[in-house]
């Protein structure tokens, strides 16, 4: 290997493991926006038409979906055709979506203090808990990596649980005891039904 390509390649792989906003920042940054949006009806001071598209507009910037999906099929993963998978991730994306909305939502008058971050090369943890009103606290600990030059979340413990780990548990089952054809018929119900519901509130 050339001196020059090897020179190269340390600059390239510097600016991949240490993008210019940092973990933590990342984090709040997206929270922040995502509690005006819900609030206040407004990002950087600009009024919002359709807060539940701007609130999911900022979880795909924060939360990488791909990784997500990866993690959570697990081995099933790599017995997926390419269609299949990026099929997934749609399906699995919208659940996220919703999940991550609703959430937010419960926790919009509450206060959410950011606690640390922990950074150990291309990866992270940021810890931050929400307080409520009654004085009961749920931690919630992002866990990130660099990808495209971002750090993105691919995991969330809540309380020590693991988001990834609940729902590849549930997803094995299912694909165990019926099929994965079976799986993926549950998330385009399950999203079809959040929509209609969705749209009974407007």
């Amino acid at each position: 290997m050339g001196k020059a390509l090897a020179a190269w390649l340390m600059v390239a792989g510097a600016a991949v493991a240490s993008p210019v906003t940092g973990p933590r920042e990342a984090v709040e940054s997206a929270i922040v926006r995502v509690l005006s949006v819900i609030e206040d009806g407004e990002v950087n001071g600009k009024a919002v038409t359709d807060r539940r598209a701007e609130v999911r507009r900022i979880a795909r910037e924060l939360f990488d979906y791909d990784e997500i999906t990866r993690r959570t099929l697990s081995r099933h993963w790599s017995q997926r055709t390419a269609d299949e998978q990026a099929e997934f991730v749609a399906l699995f994306s919208d659940l996220l979506e919703r999940s991550y909305v609703s959430r937010i939502e419960a926790y919009a008058g509450e206060k959410i203090a950011f606690v640390g971050e922990v950074i150990d090369g291309g990866f992270a943890t940021v810890r931050s808990k929400v307080v409520t009103q009654r004085r009961t606290e749920t931690v919630l600990d992002y866990r990130m990596h660099v990808r495209e030059g971002r750090w993105r979340v691919y995991d969330v413990l809540i309380d020590g649980v693991s988001f990834v780990s609940t729902y590849r548990s549930q997803f094995d089952r299912v694909i165990q005891a019926e099929s994965y054809g079976a799986l993926v018929e549950r998330l385009r119900k399950r999203n079809f039904e959040s929509a209609v519901a969705e749209r009974k509130k407007l």
